[in-house]
């Protein structure tokens, strides 16, 4: 249970006095303006769009891919053109990642920042390895799958193309970065 503090006894209050010695009152008695408090964040609302994010990118894929199936995207106002260079292996591969073994979750983010890497290393032409799920069963290629929503749904994709055989073939693609 928390008490109001007493008041300092009389003696108390003429010690204080004594140790301070004299004091000479202030001018102006106004205390000093408060500075005005920052705005709140609407932290919750940050998060719930974060979590939509994320469904958004965990939503079940409409569209089944085979593992034998080409995929092949072009941004809408891209010429056609660059989607055959790609096909054609016109432009030159700076990097690659492998996802073989990975799960989902771990895959998704690893594309993620690899892309991010890419990007910001300004190698804009790259590989990435999904697999051709001979090993998914039932549910098809995963990550053939995952790697063809995701690279859909990003705003830095130009195109991607099913890798030309020496590269992978439908195991892989090969994806055009916008540059920065």
């Amino acid at each position: 249970m928390n008490r109001a503090p007493e008041p300092p006894a009389e003696d108390d209050a003429q010690l204080f006095r004594d140790a301070i010695g004299r004091v000479r009152p202030l001018k102006d008695s106004t205390p000093p303006p408060s500075a005005e408090r920052p705005a709140p964040e609407p932290l919750q609302a940050r998060l719930d769009e974060a979590r939509v994010v994320d469904e958004l990118l965990t939503h079940p894929i409409d569209a089944m891919v085979e593992g034998g199936d080409e995929i092949a995207y072009l941004k809408p106002g891209q010429q056609h053109r660059l989607l055959q260079r790609l096909r054609r292996g016109q432009f030159s591969v700076r990097a690659e990642i492998d996802l073989h073994d990975m799960t989902s979750a771990v895959a998704r983010e690893a594309i993620r920042q690899f892309l991010d890497e890419c990007r910001r290393k300004d190698e804009l032409c790259v590989r990435i390895v999904h697999g051709k799920g001979l090993r998914s069963k039932a549910q098809g290629p995963v990550l053939k799958q995952l790697t063809d929503t995701l690279l859909r749904r990003r705003a830095d994709v130009l195109a991607f193309t099913s890798a030309r055989p020496v590269q992978g073939g439908t195991g892989a693609v090969i994806v055009l970065l916008q540059g920065r």
